[in-house]
């Protein structure tokens, strides 16, 4: 069969994962509640988010996973933190909701290595990519899904402990899964053709 310049084989043309891709959208997480996968849906979840591009193939990320007993506890960390530190009320409720109401959640670390091949921003880069590929894997499989940071990822008094972080690690995603109770709305998305300048020559 001949192929026109300019197009794909439509064999190769996977249009389920265009769509997806086309409509995907994160669940605001204040809608997620249990139940959430179980060990084998999750480990699949896992192996998916963890496909991503990885210069040298060095692997600069790792995962906590943090289900509800351990969650309540980091609240509780959360809100006495807070406090010892004068942390604004309002910002300070925010962080600790994540953990009070989240079913289940992934925390990716950036944990950049040695490497003369790929340099750190390289590898943060490939961090968020995780980020992503987390949330997208979740939606892809049925959940409702977001990722989020704020004060209690980048606190470093507290995400140390928290999360256990060695000196030179941080965390990138705070990726909150569980079953959606509401479709969220469709918002303004990105204009293209503002965004991209095309270059011939």
């Amino acid at each position: 069969m001949d192929i026109a310049p300019g197009t794909v084989n439509p064999a190769q043309r996977n249009e389920e994962a265009l769509r997806f891709l086309l409509t995907r959208r994160s669940r605001p997480p204040k809608t997620l509640h249990a139940p959430v996968p179980d060990r084998a849906g999750l480990n699949e979840i896992l192996t998916a988010g963890l496909r991503v591009p990885d210069h040298g193939k060095i692997e600069p990320w790792r995962l906590v996973v943090f289900e509800r007993a351990a969650l309540d506890r980091l609240a509780r960390e959360a809100e006495v933190y807070a406090t010892a530190q004068g942390i604004d009320p309002g910002t300070a409720a925010k962080g600790v909701s994540q953990f009070a109401q989240s079913p289940l959640c992934i925390a990716v670390i950036a944990s950049p290595k040695p490497s003369e091949k790929a340099p750190e921003i390289e590898q943060m880069l490939s961090a968020g990519c995780v980020c992503l590929s987390l949330v997208n894997a979740a939606l892809a499989a049925g959940w409702g899904a977001a990722w989020l940071t704020g004060w209690v990822a980048h606190d470093r008094g507290f995400a140390a402990k928290a999360f256990g972080l060695a000196p030179d690690e941080w965390v990138a995603g705070l990726i909150h899964i569980g079953t959606q109770s509401a479709e969220p709305p469709e918002r303004p998305r990105p204009d293209v053709a503002a965004l991209t300048t095309w270059v011939a020559e």
